[in-house]
């Protein structure tokens, strides 16, 4: 597996598409929400035939044109002739767009397990056919796509955060700085693998012991409330904040591309989230690259 998703994004000047397909439980929507951290113009399920219109609105919009665009392409919409993709996406190639196609794949053998797992439906599994014969009917129906791809990426080895690394690193070169990952965690599920820095939120107090905020995550205002009432959880990301102010810097010194800040308490739900979204929040200030991932939220 190559480190790099894609040829850097050399001229940003110009419109970049961004085509996410592949085998449904291959990774797209991981991959999908890692561009939109990047501030791409993400869209998923879209019709092939509304790709051209959706990127004249983006570039041209109102509100400030957006250049860098990311769309989602499979199986779901079966009004889509996916053999027509390859025309709509040279169509577009010839108008001036910079279209990279992505094609995320996996071993039948995991997609099923990952099936299994999930206990999601197929979506071909309307159609009447067992979970092997859904999977090889897609590959049948995306062979146009894969055939014309700028990458295959197998995420059959790839955890989520191995995945959401690999095309945050790849599309960094979009913007300028190292690109910073803060993602939550639960300790009784073990430490991030691919975690740099490592901070223990267990000693601030749990949300988790109010019945009425239990339900809730970091992200929901109860918790917030709560949290940002106590100056104590005030205090400890003040120091958090100061030290990666202080620090980071000398990371992108030594040309870094990627760095991974992991917050981690008992359950991955309510503190460690809540200070994920408030670092980036902060750090989204001074930059562009800044992702969220949230562990046990996913």
């Amino acid at each position: 597996m190559s480190d790099e998703v894609m040829s850097p994004i050399v001229d940003p000047d110009a419109i970049h598409l961004v085509v996410l397909t592949g085998m449904s439980g291959g990774g797209k929507t991981v991959a999908l929400r890692a561009l939109e951290d990047l501030e791409f113009y993400c869209v998923d399920n879209m019709p092939a035939e509304l790709i051209p219109q959706l990127v004249a609105a983006v570039s041209q919009g109102e509100h400030g044109p957006r250049k860098r665009i990311a769309v989602g392409v499979d199986v779901r919409n079966r009004r889509v002739d996916l053999s027509r993709m390859p025309h709509v996406l040279s169509e577009l190639s010839s108008a001036g767009v910079h279209v990279h196609l992505i094609f995320l794949d996996s071993r039948d053998d995991v997609l099923i397990k990952r099936y299994s797992e999930t206990r999601r439906r197929h979506p071909l599994a309307a159609e009447k056919l067992s979970l092997a014969d859904s999977i090889a009917q897609e590959r049948k129906l995306l062979r146009p796509l894969v055939s014309i791809a700028e990458k295959v990426i197998d995420s059959s080895d790839l955890n989520v955060h191995q995945l959401r690394r690999l095309f945050a690193t790849g599309y960094a070169a979009a913007s300028d700085g190292t690109t910073l990952l803060f993602e939550s965690f639960a300790y009784r599920r073990g430490l991030p693998s691919d975690a740099d820095f490592v901070f223990d939120a267990r000693c601030l107090p749990n949300p988790h012991w109010d019945p009425r905020l239990r339900p809730f995550s970091g992200k929901d205002l109860p918790v917030r409330e709560f949290l940002d009432a106590n100056p104590l959880v005030g205090e400890y990301y003040a120091d958090v904040a100061r030290w990666l102010d202080t620090w980071l810097p000398r990371f992108e010194g030594e040309d870094r591309s990627y760095v991974t800040v992991s917050i981690g308490c008992t359950g991955g739900r309510h503190r460690s989230v809540y200070l994920v979204e408030k670092l980036a929040q902060h750090f989204r200030s001074e930059r562009g690259n800044v992702l969220t991932f949230h562990r046990e939220l996913e």
